[in-house]
């Protein structure tokens, strides 16, 4: 008696073969990469923006400590013009002091003649620069300010002697008094003249240093 003959089974597709199963996330889609394996990382997912413009893109030369270094801005040159009115305010002060020093005692100090020439170059430099013009202004101002005061002192001994006011011998008669100093002048006295235009230029180095 002859078996009936049963019907050979269809062939068996692979497991995610190209027919998508409805419902099925993880079916595999035709032309889609293959799906993650069990157990294997998931690829890199790019980084969210945050907003931030100023996020690094990427290495970009010359930006932001990339190129050059930062060059600071050269310092502003010092005024020719102040630094010339501030040697010839410190000439006058220093002139009046060192007058009123020297008719005071009677007599000149060294000391006094170089403390004169040295403030009037030390600040006329420390506003204007050590531009050539300040350092020469300070120089002649220093002169006429040891010569001032020698003037000064003189008038202030004169007036007292005579007893009469300073203004009267320093004013009324400075012609006069010019004579006095020219017969009265002495070694010391341009020695004295000398040094202040010396220490003019020495306090127009130190400042400027």
């Amino acid at each position: 008696m002859s078996q009936p003959v049963q019907p050979p089974n269809p062939p068996q597709q692979p497991y995610g073969g190209g027919q998508p199963t409805d419902g099925n996330p993880y079916a595999q889609q035709p032309g889609s990469p293959n799906p993650p394996q069990p157990g294997a990382p998931y690829p890199p997912h790019p980084a969210a923006p945050t907003g931030n413009p100023f996020a690094q893109q990427g290495a970009q030369p010359g930006q932001f400590g990339g190129g050059a270094p930062f060059q600071p801005a050269p310092p502003a040159r010092g005024n020719i013009g102040l630094g010339v009115l501030a040697a010839l305010g410190a000439a006058i002060v220093a002139a009046i002091l060192y007058g009123v020093i020297a008719g005071s005692i009677e007599r000149e100090i060294g000391y006094a003649a170089v403390g004169v020439g040295f403030l009037v170059g030390f600040v006329g430099s420390k506003v204007g620069g050590s531009n050539p013009a300040v350092i020469g202004a300070g120089v002649v101002f220093s002169l006429v300010a040891v010569f001032f005061g020698q003037l000064i002192g003189m008038s202030m001994i004169v007036a007292d002697a005579l007893h009469v006011s300073f203004s009267e011998i320093f004013f009324d008669r400075f012609g006069a008094l010019l004579d006095v100093w020219k017969e009265e002048a002495d070694f010391m006295t341009y020695l004295f003249l000398l040094l202040g235009p010396v220490a003019a230029f020495g306090g127009a180095r130190k400042a400027a240093g």
